[in-house]
């Protein structure tokens, strides 16, 4: 296993307070940003490490860094997306809870390199005591002069704030993100412009996830080839995975891109609850497609290997599920929660959302008839794509990829309808 990154500091005794991250090299890629690199260095570097948005897109995160225009007469600012509220993800939740500073620390470094002189964290609603958390680990950096005026005694300033989130799922899209920072309602934004361009206030903005900002101290203390090293040629590093589900020992773990899903089902979570086999994988949080279990034992984790079998990493929650699972009753609560999470913007996600649950629940109540999966299948078709955001798609790619992959769970189901409708036998 290669070296934590990220996670390194999880688990030591008061970890959350500034005294210990100074002990533990804090703030130490701050200063050696500000004294001997210039921000252009510091952006050069994070684009050699490869590293990649670990909020669900995966985007290249210098080269999204270097699109926002230098000559800009605008204020600039770096946003940090904290709403973590996809099903089955919580690994920014852990550093927030256990690493507060890296994150800030990584904020600052990221507004140093492109010329920002705020930083907002805008955090999920349901993590009220995160804000707390991270409150005062501010107000600890702000103290030692690492926060606010003249930062390290450089011509260096910049603020970092918290902004709490109203429990949106659709606010974890970055432009609604924005509107919702700026007192509007959560509706995603038509792009172009981008935010790096026209972000907060219509300014230059940088949305970066937490864990992707919270690996940047590391990439700037050991240099961006270092951490390339640690992952495959086109996906830099390591990164942090959520696992729950049917497994012995479920929870968040820093592993080297490329490693195994085997691998992390067998050896970090034990393998399997006693006396289950795996049957289904949803490998990167609930908006991606599913995977077999024969897929899922030969599978690398890292962007590109993870295309091969028709998912994706996304944001990093694992959702392991054994025999006992049927593919269509979790594929049909992933239907009420997008369904639900619709801002309502836009027809195909709106309408279509209720059409699709409405198909599922009259499945699931035994009315389903033999032409109900050509019509969800021809339902997605006329959502994916087509929606404002990328919400539309979300809803869509769990259904079409259980449906391609688990089409016996879905035949029973309308199997069951065809039971429970059919009429008595006569004497």
């Amino acid at each position: 296993m290669a070296e934590k990154v990220v996670s390194k500091r999880f688990g030591i005794p008061n970890s959350k307070s500034i005294d210990v991250y100074l002990q533990h090299d804090g703030y130490k890629g701050l200063e050696k940003s500000l004294k001997e690199l210039t921000p252009d260095q510091v952006t050069e570097e994070v684009k050699k490490s490869a590293l990649r948005g670990r909020g669900g897109a995966g985007f290249p995160t210098g080269l999204k860094w270097s699109f926002v225009p230098k000559g800009s007469p605008k204020p600039k600012y770096v946003v940090c997306n904290a709403d973590e509220s996809e099903p089955g993800t919580f690994k920014d939740r852990a550093i927030m809870e256990e690493d507060p500073h890296e994150l800030i620390e990584g904020c600052l470094i990221a507004a140093y390199a492109l010329g920002a002189g705020a930083c907002y964290i805008y955090i999920r609603g349901e993590y009220g005591w995160l804000q707390d958390v991270m409150d005062v680990a501010i107000e600890e950096a702000r103290a030692k002069n690492y926060v606010g005026k003249n930062i390290l005694g450089t011509e260096f300033s910049c603020e970092v704030y918290t902004h709490s989130g109203a429990g949106a799922y659709i606010c974890g899209e970055e432009t609604a993100l924005l509107n919702s920072l700026e007192g509007k309602r959560g509706h995603p934004r038509i792009k172009p412009p981008f935010p790096a361009v026209e972000g907060l206030y219509r300014c230059p903005t940088v949305v970066n996830n937490v864990e992707t900002l919270a690996t940047v101290p590391w990439i700037i203390m050991n240099g961006g080839d270092a951490f390339r090293q640690m992952g495959t040629e086109k996906s830099g590093g390591t990164r942090l995975v959520s696992v729950c589900g049917h497994v012995a020992k479920p929870g968040v773990f820093e592993i080297p891109l490329g490693y195994t899903l085997k691998d992390l089902i067998e050896v970090e979570c034990g393998g399997m609850r006693e006396g289950h086999q795996l049957k289904a994988v949803i490998p990167g949080g609930s908006s991606v497609p599913i995977i077999t279990a024969e897929e899922a034992y030969r599978v690398k984790l890292d962007f590109e290997s993870i295309t091969e079998v028709g998912s994706m990493l996304g944001s990093g929650g694992v959702i392991v599920m054994d025999e006992t699972t049927d593919i269509f009753e979790s594929t049909f609560r992933l239907v009420h929660f997008y369904k639900h999470e619709s801002c309502g913007w836009c027809t195909p996600c709106r309408d279509g959302g209720e059409w699709m649950e409405q198909l599922f629940d009259r499945i699931s109540i035994g009315g389903g008839r033999p032409d109900d999966l050509e019509l969800i299948t021809s339902l997605g078709k006329n959502i994916e794509g087509k929606s404002h955001c990328a919400l539309g798609d979300a809803l869509v790619w769990p259904i079409t990829s259980a449906m391609k992959k688990f089409p016996e769970d879905f035949a029973r189901a309308l199997e069951r309808g065809k039971n429970l409708l059919r009429e008595p036998a006569t004497a």
